[in-house]
């Protein structure tokens, strides 16, 4: 068992699950949830599983508009601020504290999503794995929805070795190292609340090409059917900064 021994948590586990939420521009949850309910056609009848969901932003924004949710993370305090949020909003999402890797799912569901970047976490055996218990609960013609600011395609273009930002009253000091077999970007991030307060976090975010992760996709009975940018549905192209991966379940594999 994995027991959240995956080094992301350690950010998670520490000031900066106040500062992720910071970090969300306004109308970006609203507009990722209109591009998930049309493009997997959900309704009242639909059933959502939200993957490493954090603090629920999109799980909790789906059962307001009716459809029903199955939400997991690893950080106990994010899974109950969800259930708060859904007893005092009566809606209907069922928040599971657990880690990815481990999960077990007993229902069937429409379309599975991971949102915020998080699927960067892992190597390429625990990717496989986790797509394949995706897979094995989607209804045919599923659909599994990533999103990632980590692909080959943006990382390299955009890598730099140190960076820093402000987020409301905490500062934020990234350094960063592009390392290989495997590929991937191992970073510390120092986080100075405004009391003085100074945490320093390591992390790493596995660089995969988007043949790559077709190659995963397809050992986990998926083929990738759209690329976007946006939520809005803009193509992805060599040099954005984001993409929305959208692949189906694979019946002829499944």
């Amino acid at each position: 068992m994995s027991s959240f021994s995956n080094i992301n948590s350690n950010f998670f586990f520490s000031s900066y699950k106040d500062v992720w939420k910071k970090t969300i521009p306004t109308g970006l949850t609203e507009a990722e949830v209109d591009f998930l309910q049309e493009i997997a056609r959900l309704n009242e009848k639909s059933h959502v599983l939200d993957i490493m969901c954090g603090y629920g932003r999109h799980s909790l924004e789906l059962a307001r508009r009716g459809i029903r949710v199955t939400a997991e993370d690893n950080l106990a305090e994010y899974i109950d601020e969800i259930k708060d949020t859904a007893i005092r909003e009566n809606l209907v999402v069922n928040a599971i504290h657990g880690d990815v890797l481990d999960t077990s799912l007993t229902e069937f569901y429409d379309l599975a999503v991971c949102m915020g970047n998080s699927f960067a976490f892992f190597n390429r055996k625990q990717t496989i794995d986790i797509l394949k218990n995706i897979s094995r609960h989607l209804k045919s013609e599923g659909l599994c929805v990533i999103h990632s600011e980590a692909i080959a395609e943006i990382a390299i273009k955009q890598f730099r070795e140190r960076d820093w930002f402000y987020v409301d009253s905490y500062k934020c000091i990234f350094e960063f190292k592009y390392s290989s077999f495997p590929s991937r970007i191992e970073f510390e991030q120092t986080i100075i609340s405004a009391d003085g307060t100074t945490e320093r976090l390591q992390g790493i975010d596995y660089i995969y090409t988007l043949d790559d992760m077709e190659d995963m996709f397809s050992e986990a009975g998926f083929k990738t059917k759209q690329l976007f940018s946006t939520p809005r549905k803009k193509k992805f192209a060599l040099g954005d900064s984001r993409i929305y991966i959208v692949a189906e379940k694979n019946l002829a594999t499944a």
